[in-house]
């Protein structure tokens, strides 16, 4: 790619092509693909404005890349603002939004840092690399923070589970995920897999990355100390990848348009495997001033805000920069995308020691430039000076859209058309059989076909994997220490009311931590949405991010970070609005985990929380009626943090035999999840006042189910009594089969199959 067209009217001798800043000024007129590169041109002319020139081809090839709507966060920006403005009081908070992860402190000297990102178009267009790079970058935003990932999450969604594309598209997504966390040796421990005709041609795949380090082994993006050196090491520079995540996830899909189409980027995991440790010993030698890693814009992200968030400015020698391909041109080069590569800052006499390191992991590293004072960016190629900005116009600088947002004017009619009217089983018999028609459809059905291809205990320090309501992972051997987490979101909510489906995925994510014993403590989110030229996409938007951060405040969790994903949609067809919240959670002591499996025969079976008619966007109205409309649950967020407090406390007191969420399929499908997890059966009696198909499939949130012994029923009861949590004895553990009092019996055995057929089946 280069910023002079073949029918420009540059002036410049073949012998000089170079387009450098000098000649930029002598030539205003040089026509210029800006458009191509994804600007528009009011965005252009600001370009010009700030330089005062025109831009070379390398400083237009980095604005392009930084200014892009993955990168600079243009459309959304304006909105993002609430979570620093309503952000609750945290002292467990050390790193906030702004940085490559957030991070919190979990208690005895140790952080945590995490983070859910995006790959969802390049997964599209090349599923293996696309989920596969989406793992490779998220783990290193981690190791760019001075931490030791412990463990991935994925977060997917695909098109109708019986499409043919989805059978292309979500082997090669599972295969690229498991091939490079499990090459990595990091334990996959959550996630979802969620299936909607609305994410056809649109695939979202979401990532998630867990870190381990000591308060003191915390680092920052930024370049500081004139005459520090810049060293890029890792993977050589190729042509893989340029400008990919970046303009793909920046635009509508359209197959007229070439440049929707870049290379996507090639992973190597063991090559990745050798940074974290290289980059490890240097942080543990403490050689390193300031860390970035090159993901999406790569070379032109880490140098701009590197500079940008330090003292002073930079300069870089491009020639300098490894290469697989010599005959990448400047631009290229700059928008490369090229995985497993990272850049560091390092006082000058620590240069020597930080390049010894990287010799002994087998790890490239060269001196590309250094930290200057002032704050100019500027890039030399062969000599000749390429780029003078001044970094923050890049890093920092771009547009900032306050786009017209208004409610659609389908919304009313939708929410209208309430799931409650439709029609309900009329018998036990048709009851049951609504039931296996539920355990047996694509969402509700067993991913263990998915889930298996996932390494979940390597490195031994896994507690909780798939398919308990979060990962669990232990952080201190010796005290027991470590941390939850879970992610979550449903798309048919957050299309029946916006505001409220951001909370429920909120509610959910910090139910299924709290469900695990584990303290819900801090939110990182992936925000997924359609076109922000949209008015209604964007009043979907902004109504998601009220929604998230007024929870966020009453929760108590604050949000430490996240990702931003616009324009999947296909032509005018866009994905539901989906936005998936990841909730990090502590425990003092692993070994008093809960489990949600039904391990013990003659244990009390308890449903906390109310339950009420509420079917709006629910699977059981998809499964049988194929319909979405209506309102989704209420959200009472006082509830659920009362539901958590009991949940965490009763788990350290060691009285909780099971516990599960209940969510999509309601108390049904949490039951027959812990009837086939912990291998024992379940009878149930419809309490008062409810009808079984209410007690069955209402969504209702705020709920759970446990299993309490016997001999703990009593202090349990108390507990729920006295914290003012409504408990009601539904049923009790038994034999092997799911048996509602009055209504029918479902063997085990036959539940078992049904669960587990559906997606093998779809996938053979």
């Amino acid at each position: 790619m280069t910023a002079t067209p073949p029918h420009g009217t540059d002036p410049t001798p073949p012998a000089h092509r170079t387009d450098t800043v000098e000649h930029a000024a002598a030539t205003p007129d040089v026509e210029q693909p800006w458009a191509e590169l994804g600007l528009k041109k009011d965005e252009y002319q600001r370009i010009r404005e700030i330089l005062g020139r025109r831009p070379t081809g390398a400083e237009l090839a980095m604005y392009s890349v930084m200014w892009s709507e993955h990168c600079s966060y243009k459309s959304s920006k304006i909105h993002l603002r609430q979570f620093a403005e309503k952000a609750p009081h945290s002292d467990a908070l050390l790193v906030g939004i702004g940085e490559n992860a957030g991070v919190v402190d979990i208690g005895q000297g140790y952080a945590v840092t995490f983070k859910v990102e995006s790959h969802n178009h390049p997964s599209y267009v090349e599923p293996y690399q696309g989920a596969a790079t989406g793992v490779g970058g998220i783990v290193r935003d981690i190791i760019a923070m001075g931490a030791r990932p412990v463990a991935v999450v994925d977060p997917l969604r695909f098109g109708a589970a019986d499409h043919p594309d989805t059978k292309r598209v979500l082997p090669g997504v599972v295969a690229g995920i498991g091939g490079y966390g499990n090459c990595l040796g990091l334990p996959n421990i959550g996630g979802e897999v969620v299936f909607d005709a609305c994410y056809q041609g649109n695939p979202l795949v979401n990532a998630g990355c867990i870190g381990v380090m000591r308060h003191e082994d915390i680092h920052l993006a930024k370049a500081s100390g004139a005459g520090n050196k810049v060293i890029l090491y890792g993977a050589r520079t190729g042509g893989d990848g340029i400008g990919g995540a970046s303009i793909l996830a920046s635009e509508t899909f359209d197959d007229a348009k070439p440049s929707k189409r870049p290379a996507v980027q090639v992973g190597d995991p063991f090559q990745e495997k050798l940074l974290i440790e290289c980059t490890l010993e240097a942080f543990a030698e403490r050689l390193v001033v300031g860390m970035q890693d090159l993901g999406a814009a790569g070379l032109s992200c880490a140098t701009s805000e590197l500079a940008s968030n330090g003292s002073g400015g930079m300069r870089i020698a491009l020639d300098d920069v490894p290469l697989r391909d010599s005959t990448l041109s400047p631009e290229e080069i700059l928008m490369s995308e090229s995985q497993e590569r990272m850049c560091a800052v390092v006082e000058p006499h620590h240069v020597d020691r930080f390049l010894e390191i990287c010799a002994k992991w087998d790890v490239i590293a060269t001196v590309i430039g250094e930290v200057t004072d002032g704050d100019r960016l500027e890039i030399t190629w062969h000599g000749e000076r390429i780029v003078d900005v001044d970094a923050r116009t890049v890093a920092h600088g771009g547009p900032v859209y306050d786009r017209p947002y208004r409610r659609p004017t389908w919304q009313d009619a939708l929410q209208a058309d309430d799931a409650g009217r439709l029609p309900r089983p009329r018998d036990g018999a048709e009851l049951r059989t609504q039931v296996l028609a539920l355990l047996g459809h694509p969402n509700q059905a067993s991913k263990t076909w998915i889930t298996s291809q996932y390494d979940r205990f390597v490195q031994g320090n896994t507690v909780l994997a798939q398919p308990e309501d979060a990962g669990m992972i232990r952080v201190d051997e010796e005290t027991g220490l470590g941390v939850a987490l879970a992610t979550d979101g449903n798309g048919r909510y957050t299309k029946l009311d916006p505001y409220t489906g951001a909370q429920l995925a909120l509610a959910e994510a910090y139910r299924n931590v709290a469900a695990t014993g584990a303290r819900p403590l801090a939110v990182s989110d992936c925000l997924n949405f359609g076109s922000p030229e949209d008015p209604a996409v964007m009043w979907q938007f902004s109504q998601v991010v009220s929604g998230l951060a007024d929870g966020c405040r009453v929760l108590g969790t604050p949000v430490t970070g996240g990702n931003v994903s616009l324009y999947n949609q296909t032509g005018e067809t866009a994905i539901h609005p989906t936005p998936v919240v990841a909730v990090l959670g502590v425990i003092d002591d692993v070994a008093r985990r809960t489990r949600s499996g039904f391990a013990t025969p003659g244990a009390s079976l308890y449903l906390l929380g109310d339950t009420a008619e509420e079917f709006g966007g629910s699977a059981w109205a998809q499964v049988v009626h194929d319909h979405l409309g209506g309102l989704p649950p209420a959200v009472d967020l006082e509830r659920e943090r009362l539901l958590a407090d009991v949940l965490v406390t009763a788990a350290r007191a060691g009285l909780l035999d099971a516990a599960h969420d209940l969510s999509d399929g309601g108390l049904v499908q949490a039951v027959a999840e812990s009837c086939l997890h912990g291998g024992h059966g379940a009878r149930l009696v419809v309490p008062e006042g409810l009808s079984a198909f209410t007690f069955l499939f209402s969504e209702s949130a705020g709920r759970a189910v446990v299993a309490v012994r016997r001999a703990d029923e009593a202090r349990f009861t108390d507990l729920c009594t006295g914290r003012g949590l409504p408990a009601t004895r539904i049923g009790v553990v038994d034999g092997d089969a799911i048996e509602v009092q009055g209504e029918f019996t479902l063997p085990l055995a036959e539940v078992r199959a049904v669960h587990e057929a559906t997606i093998p089946a779809l996938l053979a």
